[in-house]
């Protein structure tokens, strides 16, 4: 685990917990249950197990040698989208969900965008017997409706949100009402690094383990670390992951790629931390698309992972410290990304993902010449509707 948060859940200035005083009592139960868990040694074996067993853990680093002869660069891919579900979301849902056995509580709920958080916390639901609730913006359930279906074979209930935008932000806000209401007896699985402490970094500490992975393949593959290593972020777990390990590792460029949208026109993108401002919103401090007023702005990618309002306090740290560099990528870029790879390595990746290989492709004169290391964080079938309609397949 890495040094930050503080005792207080700061990353920096970012973090926190601004939340009803309802679940200051709950939160400080799940910090002091989680560095118990940490500690307990039968408890870190199971989880190690079933990342190996059940989740098909270490995931491979593969070196993508068509796509680094047309770039010029020698690029080499995490292959999370081989991770049992479809994505690096299982990391955290087995960690948490362990977790939750370990606090006797018999009821998840989770929010889902995408839908990979949501068909993650479904599975771990059904293989430790615990009641499951997702919540998803109606406009997600239409365009992730693979996933919708995925998690009701599973067994869990899926909600529609049919408030605000309909889509990530009203899935978290509906999530965190019904927390405060049923919290006694049911934990809240967050599936990004976002939310009050200690959720931040307990979702960095579960998805680590990509990154310590990662760090042994490459030195492994290359005698040496990578000069880039890249990752989409939204709310920004996958990037957390793989940076985890590489943060202050010297000759390490950290590259996070944000959704650039159609434009950089207000409600056009998804890009926080390229053209937001510090503010309060699902119980911390941290940077947001937001109007002179603090009302939430609304935000648009052609990724439903990528289209949260906020980021992940660290990135917020990240961004402001100079530890990682924040970059975009356009909805037509990672379209663009998501054909290519498609086309040039038989992969077919996750929207998400598309965008950090969308900036790669688009930069790669960037990029010559140097070792890259992206981190493909999941595969694209869930994508398809959206993908037909985009590309006309």
């Amino acid at each position: 685990m890495t040094a930050l948060p503080d005792n207080r859940g700061y990353f920096g200035k970012f973090g926190g917990r601004f939340v009803a005083e309802t679940l200051i009592k709950t939160l400080n139960e799940v910090e002091e249950a989680y560095h118990s868990f940490m500690k307990d040694e039968n408890q870190q074996k199971k989880l190690s197990k079933l990342l190996s067993d059940y989740a098909g853990r270490p995931t491979p680093l593969y070196h993508a040698e068509r796509l680094s002869e047309k770039l010029g660069a020698s690029i080499y891919m995490k292959r999370e989208d081989l991770v049992h579900t479809g994505s690096h979301k299982l990391n955290n849902a087995l960690g948490q969900a362990l977790l939750t056995k370990y606090m006797g509580k018999t009821r998840v709920i989770a929010e889902t965008g995408a839908g990979q958080h949501g068909v993650a916390t479904a599975t771990c639901a059904a293989l430790l017997g615990l009641e499951c609730e997702v919540f998803m913006g109606r406009v997600d359930t239409e365009r992730q409706s693979p996933n919708v279906k995925r998690m009701k074979l599973l067994g869990a209930k899926v909600t529609p949100v049919d408030s605000g935008s309909r889509t990530l932000k009203d899935a978290i806000n509906a999530a965190m009402r019904d927390w405060t209401k049923t919290c006694q007896g049911t934990h809240y699985l967050i599936g990004s690094v976002v939310g009050a402490h200690p959720f931040p970094m307990m979702v960095r500490d579960f998805q680590s383990v990509i990154s310590r992975e990662a760090k042994n393949q490459f030195i492994d593959a290359e005698g040496s670390d990578p000069d880039y290593v890249v990752a989409c972020v939204g709310g920004g777990s996958n990037a957390a992951g793989i940076f985890a390990h590489y943060k202050g590792v010297d000759g390490v460029k950290l590259l996070g790629v944000e959704a650039g949208g159609r434009s950089s026109k207000d409600g056009d993108h998804s890009a926080k931390l390229n053209y937001g401002r510090p503010g309060i919103i699902h119980g911390n401090h941290t940077y947001l698309l937001q109007t002179r007023e603090g009302n939430v702005m609304p935000v648009h990618s052609v990724s439903a992972g990528l289209d949260y309002p906020a980021v992940g306090a660290e990135h917020s740290y990240f961004y402001e410290s100079g530890i990682a560099e924040y970059v975009t990528c356009t909805d037509k870029e990672a379209l663009n990304a998501f054909r290519e790879l498609s086309l040039i390595e038989g992969i077919i990746p996750a929207l998400e993902s598309s965008h950090a290989l969308g900036y790669l492709i688009e930069n790669k004169d960037r990029f010559a010449g140097k070792r890259v290391l992206l981190n493909l964080s999941g595969r694209g079938d869930k994508d398809m509707p959206i993908i037909e309609e985009e590309l006309g397949l």
